[in-house]
């Protein structure tokens, strides 16, 4: 009898093991699902893109990386009008903290209204992008919950985040990676620039602060 009782017990903690190998990593940054990143995207991949012409390519590469969707969006708008950067933002966007993002910048995004920006507001702050589904997901489908979590990310904290959550930063490189962690904790925002410049160049620096918070 004792000899079942431990065979039980061996299998429900393999079952435990197996559970928690395969659970799904706490997600901060949205899945793309295809969305062009437009801080790193390379120009052919630019140039494919709908209503983007090579001036336009050049200008956006001279000028990146932008800190916020709102500077892409005055920048696009000297040569846009209001449909066409519609159009093009339904294929290319730069992400959203959910946490600190403007009204005007919520309303960039395609098919957004007024309700929806005010609950996208209500549940600020927002600590994991599976608190968002949750929340957005009691006014949209599933089908909208995947299409609005392009537009948006939770802000990773540097200090303490794991190697998945790190990695889930647009454009980052295990060399990066390894720096992030390196160096941690950092006690704060001069700290990390300092040490984190000895793996990356000014331009890339400033992309990742924009995903990154000190806690």
């Amino acid at each position: 009898m004792s000899s079942v009782k431990g065979s039980f017990f061996l299998s429900l903690l393999f079952a435990s093991w197996i559970f928690s190998v395969a659970a799904p990593v706490p997600a901060q940054v949205g899945r793309h699902q295809g969305m062009t990143e437009p801080n790193i995207a390379d120009e052919k991949e630019l140039l494919r893109l709908p209503h983007v012409n090579p001036a336009l390519v050049k200008g956006i590469v001279e000028r990146r990386p932008f800190a916020n969707m709102m500077d892409l969006h005055k920048f696009l708008s000297q040569s846009l009008d209001s449909k066409q950067m519609s159009e093009l933002y339904t294929k290319m966007f730069l992400q959203l903290n959910l946490n600190t993002a403007k009204r005007e910048e919520i309303m960039l995004m395609p098919g957004m209204a007024n309700r929806m920006v005010r609950e996208f507001l209500e549940y600020r702050p927002y600590t994991a992008i599976a608190q968002f589904r949750k929340e957005i997901g009691k006014y949209v489908d599933d089908k909208e919950v995947a299409r609005l979590e392009q537009y948006v990310f939770v802000p990773i904290n540097v200090n303490s985040a794991s190697d998945e959550t790190l990695l889930s930063i647009p454009g980052i490189t295990p060399q990066t990676l390894r720096g992030l962690k390196d160096h941690r904790p950092y006690k704060n925002v001069q700290e990390f620039r300092t040490e984190i410049a000895k793996y990356v160049n000014a331009k890339e620096l400033g992309r990742l602060e924009r995903y990154i918070i000190l806690n």
